[in-house]
């Protein structure tokens, strides 16, 4: 059968496969209810009318090494946007730390196909880190930061970002196995931490990725 739908794709969403339960493609994947009335999500082509579980799965396959940690001592309104650049450039996990509750309104439902972890404190953080053996970068503008252009990306690391406005605490800088910054040409002092978030996460993306893909 058919494997794709006829109609144009559109990040607005897809109305009911054309053509009828008859023409439904086959497969476990698909999820029949979309199929019949249309598959609204913020997902790419590749994913529409799939089952949430399916997507996850198939995510699971080809996530990247690295990990994204944002420190959430204030509520961050920084954060659902954060997790949604980091589904889009598929982190293996967002680990929060601090308080638990975090607004999800920019993550544009990201944070159902991305994995979420919470860490009570920062040393909880070093803690499970340590245990995996995995290197902690700070991103962040104090002295003696290496640019992030000049910086070899580990492999398999921790993006840590601290909060817009006071940035990291000076127990994430201390724990840090190296800090980085983000080079800037104009007068302003610091980025907005989500946008900071993505450039480091594309910076990664260009130095371990094939053509960035």
């Amino acid at each position: 059968m058919n494997s794709s739908p006829t109609h144009e794709l559109s990040t607005a969403g897809v109305g009911p496969w054309p053509g009828g339960p008859a023409e439904w493609p086959e497969g476990d994947h698909y999820d029949t209810e979309l199929l019949q009335f249309g598959d609204t999500r913020n997902v790419i082509d590749r994913y529409r009318y799939w089952k949430m579980d399916a997507i996850i799965a198939d995510l699971d396959e080809h996530r990247h090494s690295f990990h994204v940690a944002i420190e959430n001592w204030q509520h961050d309104m920084n954060i659902g946007s954060i997790v949604r650049s980091a589904n889009a450039f598929a982190a293996d996990t967002v680990h929060i730390v601090g308080r638990k509750r975090w607004n999800k309104r920019g993550a544009m439902v990201t944070d159902r196909y991305q994995h979420v972890l919470n860490h009570a404190t920062v040393e909880d953080l070093v803690a499970w880190a340590g245990e995996r053996e995995i290197p902690l970068i700070a991103i962040d503008n104090v002295p003696g930061c290496v640019p992030m252009e000049t910086f070899n990306w580990p492999e398999e690391c921790i993006m840590l970002f601290g909060q817009e406005g006071p940035g990291l605490s000076p127990e994430a800088i201390n724990a840090a196995d190296a800090v980085v910054e983000i080079t800037q040409y104009g007068s302003t002092r610091s980025l907005n931490a989500s946008a900071a978030a993505a450039v480091a996460m594309f910076s990664w993306v260009t130095q371990h990725t094939k053509n960035g893909a």
